[in-house]
Parts: C-alpha cells; sequence; structure tokens
C-alpha cells in the first residue's frame, strides 16, 4: 500500500512537472497552445495512471502554477478555465478508468468522456467569469474555445494517450497503479 501511493506520488509529480514544461514546445505561443492543448496531456495521464485524487490535484495545481512561474496561459481568465477543466479531465478519466475493465476500448471511450466533461466544466466556469465581470461568453465563443479551436489537439490526444495508457497497463501486466 505504501510503495502504491510513493509510486503514484512520483508519477503525479512527474506529470505536473511535464505540464509546466511540455507547453515550452508550442513556443509559449498561445494560438499553439490553444490548439494542441498541451498541458492536458499530463493531466489525463495522471487521471489514468494515479487515480481521479492524483488527476484532479494535478489538474487544479497546474494551469495556476504554470501561470505564476511563466506567466502562461495568463491568470484570468484562461489559467483560472483551465484549473477547472483539467481538474475534471484527471478526475473522470481516473473514475471511470478504475470502474471500467481494463480494455483497449474503454481507455478510448474513458478519454473521449473526461474530454467532453472538461469542455463543459471549462464552458461553465468561463460563462461564470465573464458574468462576474460583465462580460458576455456565448455559446459561439463556447464551441470556438472548447472544439473549433481546440480540435488539432484533441486528435493529437485521441492518437497519444491511449498508447501510452495501453503500454503502461500491458507493462504492469494488469495490474492497477491506482
Amino acid at each position: 500500500m505504501k510503495n502504491k501511493q510513493i509510486l503514484n506520488l512520483v508519477i503525479a509529480g512527474f506529470c505536473l512537472a511535464v505540464a509546466m514544461v511540455l507547453p515550452l514546445l508550442t513556443g509559449n505561443v498561445p494560438t499553439i497552445g490553444n490548439m494542441l492543448c498541451p498541458m492536458h496531456i499530463p493531466v489525463l495521464l495522471c487521471g489514468f495512471l494515479c487515480g481521479w485524487q492524483w488527476g484532479l490535484a494535478v489538474g487544479l495545481i497546474a494551469p495556476i502554477l504554470r501561470s505564476f512561474i511563466f506567466g502562461m496561459p495568463p491568470l484570468y481568465p484562461n489559467a483560472l478555465g483551465m484549473m477547472f477543466e483539467l481538474a475534471v479531465y484527471g478526475l473522470v478519466a481516473g473514475l471511470m478508468y478504475q470502474k471500467l475493465a481494463k480494455k483497449p476500448v474503454n481507455v478510448y471511450i474513458t478519454l473521449i468522456a473526461a474530454m467532453i466533461c472538461g469542455r463543459i466544466v471549462w464552458g461553465i466556469a468561463r460563462f461564470a467569469m465573464f458574468g462576474l465581470v460583465g462580460t458576455e461568453f456565448s455559446f459561439k465563443a463556447f464551441l470556438s474555445g472548447a472544439v473549433l479551436t481546440a480540435w488539432p489537439g484533441i486528435i493529437l490526444h485521441i492518437l497519444i494517450i491511449p498508447p501510452i495508457v495501453i503500454a503502461v497497463e500491458k507493462a504492469f501486466k494488469g495490474k492497477e497503479l491506482s
């Protein structure tokens, strides 16, 4: 039990570190970052590999910490909105992966469900934040930010996250990490 907790702590710490540096590959260019969503990858992986508690924690911490350290994403509204979105990514990925049979198809189902739930929560958070300052956040703005701009990242996540999770699952021969 203690070894499992230590392993989860190490993996979650690694995922948080990757969430800090992976966006540097996009040159901290917001347009490219919004398209590829690099910070989402380690948070989703953390949920899959360590469980919902760790995925939730890394999702909550990563955008705010990155905003304070690198100034990107800007704290308001981006990092705050992402904080809710990524927390839900880690939460849903961890919960669903824990509950569903460890079959490759369920990794894809879990990933897609986590991305949908996270993006809905992102939209709700943005709507609430914009409403507090008297700015409109329309359904068109939601679709643009959650889907139209981010579709390359959505495809990227579907292409790379499941093979990583499946490979780790295979390496541990079906034993749960979380």
